[in-house]
Parts: C-alpha cells; sequence; structure tokens
C-alpha cells in the first residue's frame, strides 16, 4: 500500500481500539477521537450507513435508540490521511473527518460532495426535571437550490421543506419524523425524542434538540429518493404486510350512535350494490366521559357487540373500532394503572365528564394518559383490550389520540416522570411506543390475523408495525384538501408509506351554516369538495371517509343517477377494479422497500420541473395522479363563516344557496415529467412528457395517466374485496417503452407469507417485439389459483386472451 494509507476489515476481530497516529482510535465499526473538548464517533452500520455521535468531553450515558432496529455488520473500510484530513471510504460512500476541527463530510462513491456538517456542535446546559444534560445542536451546509424533503406530516403545503424553522412536537394535524432526505440521493435521521426544532436559513440546515446527552445521528446514501427510503426502512425496521380488505374502501363518521346503526349502513351499501370492505366505530361505545376507552361495550346502546361483529362478519365486511391512550377514572384499567403509577398529570381530552360542547369544565373528566414508555403498562392495556374486544373478532385498531392529545399546556409538564425519564426527552416516541404495544401484542397471541392499525400519530420506525397514520382532524376546506398531497408525499419520503386523511375534511360544519336546509351534504360547495377529495383518497394507501359535522356515507348525497351519487360511486369502484395493482404494490413496499404515493423527484429527478412539486404523484410506479385541488363549480369557501354567509379565497363574500351544474365539463393543468410518453388513463391519448397540458375533467374524473411501459392489473367488478378469485384479471399494457410488474398474491389475511406461502407472477413488455411474457410462477400457498386467464388489452386496442397454469407463456400483441 502507499504510504498514508492503510487497508482494514472492520470487524469484531478486533479486541478494544487500536490506536491510529494520535489523533483517532479504530474500533470496531469506525473511528472515536477527541477534538477539543468534544468525543466523536463514527460507526458504520452498513457500507452506506454511518451513525455520527458526539458528546462533550468524558460525558458518560447510555443511549438505546428506540427506533433503530438494524444492527451494525462487518464492514470493509479503507482509511487514508491527508495532514489533519481522515478518509473512511467503503464500496458504497466515503466519509472525511477532520481531527482538528471535528467537521464530518460525506461524498458519494464518484467523490462528489453530498453534505458537509457546519460549524462545531452545540452543548448548552439544560436541567431536564432535576437531571444534567444539554440542549444539543448540529448545523449543516447544502447546496442553495438543494431541496430537502420528509420530516413527517405537515400542513404547510410545501413540497421541498427549505426556507423555514419548524418546532417539531407531536399534534393532532402534524406528525413529525426528524429524518431529511435531498435530491442528492442522501438522508439524514437525527435520533432524538424531545422537542426539535428543524431550521433552515440562508446560514445553515440544523437539528437543535430541547434534550440530549449527545448529538446522534445517521447518515444513509442510497443514490435516490427509493435508495434513501430503503435505507431508512433497514434502518428502522419494514413494513409488514397488512390485510387485502383494508385496501378496500372505509366509511366511517364521529360517530355512529349504536349498533344498529353501524350495522344498518353497511346495510345499505350492500342493499344499492356499492363496494365496501369496512364500517369503522368512533368513541363513546363504551358509555359517558367517566368511562373514557373502558375498553369495553358498557353503552346500552352497544348491548350485543357480539351479534353486532357477526352481523356485519356475515355481511363480509370487517370492523375496526376506535380506542385511545387516555383512560377515564371509573374504567378498570384507570385503576390498575393508576395503582401502579403509571398514568400522567396533564391535561388531555376529554376535558369534562359531561357530554356537551363546549366542554363543562365544572365536572372535569379525570381522564388521564397512560405510560406506554413502561413495558408493563403495554401489557395491561393490551390485557384489556384482548379481554374486553379483541376476543369478539375484531379485525382492526383506530388509535386514536396517539400523539397524545397533551391540552391545557404548562412548561412543567416536560417534566413529568415517565418509565424512560422526563417526559420532555422521550415525548415524541410517544406514538411509536403505544401502537408498537398493541401490535407486538397482537401478533403475539395470533398469525391467523393481520393487525391492521389506524393512528393519528407517527415517529420514525413506526413503519413497522403496520400502521396508517392519518393526517388528524383536518379542516374541510380546499386549501386544507391541497396541504394534504405534499404531506402524505413528504411522510412518505421520511420513511413510512402508509398515509390517509379523512376525506371530505373532519369540521365540515361551516358548510351546514351556509346552506339553506342546514345540511353539507346537500351543499354544493361540499359536495364538490367531498368527490375531489374522495377522488384523492382512492389514491392513498388507505380509502377511509370520515368526519364530523355531517354524515358522509354516499346515500347522504344523493341517489343514483344523480351526477354526485354516480361520482363517489365511480370513484369507489375504481378503487377496487385496482386492487390487484394496489396489493401487487404492497408487497414492493414490504419486500423491497417501495412506496405507495411517490413524489414525482422518486421518478424523475432528471426532471427540475418536478423538485418542488405538491400536487401531483405516482401512485406506485405506472399512474400519475393529478387530483382536482380546486373548486370548478362553486365558489372556495373560507373556514370561518357566520350563520348564513362565507367568503371565497379572494376574500368575497358568498350568498348561501349557491347552486351547480355538476355536468359541465372543465379544464385542469397536469405537469406530465420529461423521460417518457404518457397516456391518459380513461380515453388512452398518448402525450410527450415535459410539458403541460390541459386535461379536460367533469366532477365524476380525476387526470389519471399511465407512463409507457406500464403494467396495470384490472381486477373484477366487487362488492368486496375477497368476493371473486383473480381467475381472469385483465393486464392492461401500455407501450412505447419495455416495462415489468410483478403480481402478488397470498391468503390476504395471516402471517404465513413470513414463511413463504405466496406467489409472484413475473409480466413483462418487451416494446421492440411487441411480446408480453406472463413468467413462471414462483411460489405456492393453500388454496391458490392453478388455472387461470388473463385479458390482455393495449392502449392502442389491441385485446387478447391468455390462459395461464404457472408455466411461462408470452404473446405477441
Amino acid at each position: 500500500m502507499r504510504i498514508g494509507e492503510k487497508l482494514f476489515f472492520i470487524a469484531m476481530m478486533f479486541c478494544g481500539s487500536a490506536v491510529y497516529a494520535q489523533t483517532y482510535q479504530l474500533t470496531d465499526g469506525g473511528i472515536k477521537s477527541v477534538v477539543g473538548s468534544t468525543d466523536v464517533e463514527l460507526k458504520f452500520y452498513d457500507a452506506s450507513t454511518v451513525r455520527v455521535l458526539k458528546s462533550p468531553q468524558g460525558k458518560v450515558f447510555e443511549k438505546k435508540s428506540l427506533a433503530v432496529v438494524e444492527e451494525p455488520e462487518k464492514v470493509r473500510l479503507s482509511i487514508k490521511e491527508n495532514g489533519s484530513d481522515v478518509r473512511l471510504r467503503t464500496s458504497a460512500m466515503e466519509v472525511a473527518f477532520n481531527t482538528e476541527t471535528g467537521i464530518v463530510t460525506f461524498y458519494a462513491p464518484d467523490g462528489s460532495r453530498l453534505l458537509a456538517e457546519q460549524g462545531q456542535p452545540s452543548f448548552k446546559e439544560f436541567d431536564d426535571a432535576g437531571n444534567n444534560t444539554f440542549t444539543v445542536k448540529q448545523a449543516f451546509g447544502l447546496d442553495k437550490d438543494e431541496p430537502l424533503y420528509g420530516l413527517g406530516i405537515l400542513q404547510n403545503g410545501k413540497m421541498s421543506q427549505r426556507g423555514q424553522t419548524k418546532r417539531m412536537v407531536q399534534g393532532n394535524v402534524e406528525d413529525f419524523i426528524p429524518f431529511v432526505q435531498s435530491v442528492k440521493g442522501y438522508g439524514i435521521y437525527w435520533d432524538n425524542y424531545s422537542p426539535t426544532d428543524f431550521i433552515d436559513t440562508d446560514k445553515e440546515t440544523a437539528f437543535r434538540s430541547e434534550v440530549g446527552d449527545c448529538i446522534d445521528y445517521y447518515f444513509m446514501y442510497g443514490g435516490d429518493a427509493d435508495g434513501v427510503v430503503a435505507k431508512m426502512r433497514r434502518l428502522t425496521g419494514d413494513v409488514p404486510m397488512i390485510p387485502l380488505w383494508a385496501y378496500g374502501y372505509m366509511q366511517s363518521k364521529e360517530r355512529y350512535k349504536s349498533q344498529d346503526e353501524i350495522v344498518g349502513v353497511l346495510k345499505k351499501y350492500r342493499e344499492l350494490n356499492v363496494p365496501i370492505d369496512c364500517v369503522i366505530q368512533d368513541w363513546q361505545y363504551w358509555g359517558h366521559n367517566y368511562l373514557w376507552n373502558a375498553m369495553d361495550f358498557q353503552n346500552p346502546l352497544f348491548r350485543n357487540p357480539q351479534k353486532m361483529m357477526d352481523d356485519i362478519h356475515a355481511m363480509n365486511g370487517r370492523v375496526m373500532i376506535s380506542i385511545w391512550s387516555s383512560f377515564g377514572p371509573a374504567t378498570r384499567p384507570y385503576r390498575e394503572l393508576d395503582g401502579k403509577n403509571m398514568l400522567f398529570n396533564f391535561g388531555t381530552w376529554p376535558q369534562s365528564g359531561v357530554d356537551s360542547w363546549p366542554p363543562d369544565r365544572n365536572y372535569p373528566s379525570g381522564v388521564r394518559v397512560y405510560d406506554a414508555y413502561n413495558p408493563e403498562a403495554r401489557d395491561i392495556y393490551w390485557k384489556y383490550l384482548n379481554d374486553g374486544i379483541f376476543k369478539y373478532g375484531m379485525d382492526g385498531w383506530w388509535m386514536d389520540s396517539t400523539e397524545p392529545d397533551h391540552l391545557d399546556f404548562k412548561p412543567s409538564d416536560f417534566d413529568t416522570k415517565t418509565y424512560m425519564g422526563s417526559f420532555r426527552k422521550v415525548r415524541n416516541a410517544y406514538p411509536l411506543m403505544t401502537v408498537g404495544g398493541v401490535y407486538d401484542h397482537q401478533r403475539a397471541v395470533t398469525s391467523d390475523k393481520r393487525v391492521m392499525i389506524l393512528t393519528r400519530s407517527g415517529f420514525a420506525g413506526q413503519q413497522r408495525y403496520g400502521a396508517n397514520v392519518w393526517s388528524g382532524d383536518v379542516s374541510s376546506s380546499w386549501e386544507t384538501l391541497r396541504k394534504q398531497v405534499p404531506a402524505g408525499l413528504n411522510f412518505t419520503l421520511a420513511g413510512n408509506p402508509n398515509y390517509n386523511s379523512d376525506i371530505g375534511g373532519f369540521f365540515c360544519g361551516h358548510y351546514n351554516k351556509s346552506y339553506a336546509d342546514g345540511k353539507a351534504t346537500s351543499n354544493p360547495m361540499f359536495r364538490e369538495l367531498y368527490v375531489r377529495w374522495l377522488q384523492f383518497g382512492a389514491f392513498n394507501p388507505m380509502m377511509r371517509s370520515h368526519g364530523a359535522d355531517a354524515p358522509r356515507e354516499i346515500y347522504q348525497f344523493g341517489k343514483k343517477g344523480e351526477p354526485v351519487y354516480d361520482a363517489i360511486e365511480k370513484t369507489i369502484r375504481l378503487r377496487y377494479s385496482l386492487l390487484p395493482y394496489i396489493y401487487s404494490t404492497s408487497w414492493d413496499v414490504c419486500h423491497r422497500r417501495g412506496s405507495f404515493m411517490r413524489a414525482l423527484v422518486m421518478d424523475f429527478a432528471g426532471d427540475r420541473n418536478v423538485w418542488d412539486m405538491n400536487d401531483e404523484y405516482m401512485f406506485g410506479r405506472s399512474i400519475l395522479v393529478a387530483p382536482v385541488l380546486e373548486a370548478h363549480y362553486t365558489p372556495e369557501v373560507a373556514v370561518n363563516v357566520n350563520e348564513t354567509d362565507g367568503w371565497n379565497r379572494d376574500g368575497k363574500k358568498v350568498e348561501s344557496n349557491v347552486q351547480a351544474d355538476f355536468t359541465k365539463p372543465h379544464n385542469s393543468k397536469v405537469y406530465l415529467p420529461a423521460g417518457t410518453v404518457w397516456y391518459d388513463f380513461w380515453t388512452n391519448e398518448r402525450h410527450e412528457g415535459g410539458k403541460e397540458i390541459s386535461k379536460t375533467t367533469t366532477i365524476d374524473i380525476i387526470p389519471l395517466y399511465v407512463r409507457a411501459g406500464g403494467i396495470v392489473p384490472i381486477g373484477p367488478d366487487v362488492q368486496y374485496s375477497g368476493e371473486k378469485a383473480w381467475d381472469n384479471l385483465e393486464l392492461r399494457v401500455y407501450t412505447g417503452a419495455d416495462g415489468e410488474f410483478t403480481i402478488y398474491e397470498d391468503e390476504f389475511d395471516n402471517y404465513n407469507y413470513e414463511k413463504g406461502a405466496y406467489t409472484e407472477i413475473p409480466v413483462t413488455w418487451n416494446n421492440a417485439s411487441r411480446r408480453l411474457t406472463i413468467g413462471k410462477r414462483k411460489g405456492a400457498y393453500a388454496g391458490m389459483l392453478q388455472k387461470r386467464k388473463f385479458t390482455v388489452v393495449t392502449q392502442d386496442g389491441v385485446r387478447k386472451t391468455v390462459s395461464y397454469d404457472g408455466r411461462k407463456t408470452s404473446v405477441r400483441l
């Protein structure tokens, strides 16, 4: 080797630390050094992920990550010195450490600079409920025009998260993950659970956390956005499969007030022949607020929960039920947890024991949040959930208020003692702990029913619990709808692919007030918003209609033959037709660390026009979705309306009793990314990429485009997801480029796939020869289809039927 360059194999063969050049020490995964008064450690977890730890010199602490599950592996590492610059190179990236300044710089394999720390780390002494610790900060230097994505679910409407200072504390409508990724193909996970600021100014980009014994972050290089997401999943946990029914349509509202009502909703859908898989029961099935979250059916209108479950299952429906992170003082869980000092003493919802609005504070509810950081408390939580609800055959959990609700906030609330220290220290990880508790316990008692969790808050690593996070109790407005698109995309880019929102928005009472009959569902302004939100929701991982102030069932919006009703039914049927595409994509998410909702930068990073595009995305790898996010038929009304009138987005008064002709066509602008040809999903019209086009829409049409080479399997017309076998799928092939797609199937609702009980059918399109090949089936599971047919259709009108028995076959089109 040349002078100044030595090759090391970083492995467990090292005993202790070897001293090299007196300025740093080799460890079993990287190096350690002391720079000034700061201890620094670089530790490789794999060839493209390195952990950076910095702490005041001599500070003794133990840090076990709540989010990170990856164990460091052996990494082939070369080290090269040039003065104070130490270069650590793997097969996937290079890291430079300056032994004089302590600054760490990261490089791509080709030597191009990706990112560098900026300035010195900051450690400011902080008294955390009597524990001497620090407020910690690390700054970085980015390129001026370099977009950053991630941070979780934010309601700022931004795609790139540059140019802001964001206080990150879990809340109702914003969920925070201290992770960002760059268009340059790298990501940073800041492993801290206390209130944290993300700061991006002209001078610096930084993370600053209120409490930390050390600076602790992971740098990962994936090469592109998919690669970074895959690295984050590898670091913090992979996504399990959820059941097929969970990709069907879900109907909810605040709230069904009896078991007869919720059963009747499903029955009505079946009578109307409108597809649905799940009805969702919101709060107070337990009774009054002093029985809050009793995990028992004490409300006399839910007198026979087993019958309710049996009735719904008999109609091939499923039930998801609301459970909370808090308990009322009259409940059994409260008494047991309180006796073991496992309840917190800060304000939460509900604030009153009386069911009235506004809350009557003369009758405090006494409801308290439980200490989900405590493993024994999580055991107690599951014990009552299992004995009180799961035993009836409950299909899914709606874990509400998992941030949790923190009302009447006082700074001293953060001093609250938890099992893991102060509440301040672990604040943002609460949803990870409580959701993980339910997932782990259900997995421990059965493998026959996949865990299905809908929850209101999320943190790094929560994707490993199969939890779908919704964007909270957002308002019903066009501006809010527009914000949900980048919210879901940035959440996906932070590593969790499972996102949804309340279709129609949660609070819609202003639409009741601004219409003569007092019903939002009769109001054309709400009707238009609801349909467009539903169309967006059809291209979320979960399609769930929910909200307060007005019911959301299809029959509340008119009847068959009327444009709004027909648009709702068409959208639901569209969702069901795409179930083979969606379920196969879910396998890509689980098995290959893919994503459902794909910001356009994930597939078209070479087109700078999409770097900051916040109103379009790919759904899976073939379909571009451009939801209609502006009112075409009615005024856009602001949320703050009075009893009869409102104001549009321009501040102009909107009178009540607005009328609309929903049969008239309107135009929507759609940008089609460069680098491919696109086909209109509805008309098969061909478009070149790299330009904006005008799409004519009616109320029942959402602009959709399929890229050349796309292969989209279309399923049968069904009333629920499992009604018919996929024995004659339509394969839509969009010519103009080579393409591939893998059709995935399994038993749809158990964990046998983890043991290899599933099949994959590879489908490839060769554009030059115009030949579609359906490859040899891989794998097997009980009850699988041995023989089937595929109806192959191209966008230019070719249609052929192919018989398939698991052996490779091909057809020229």
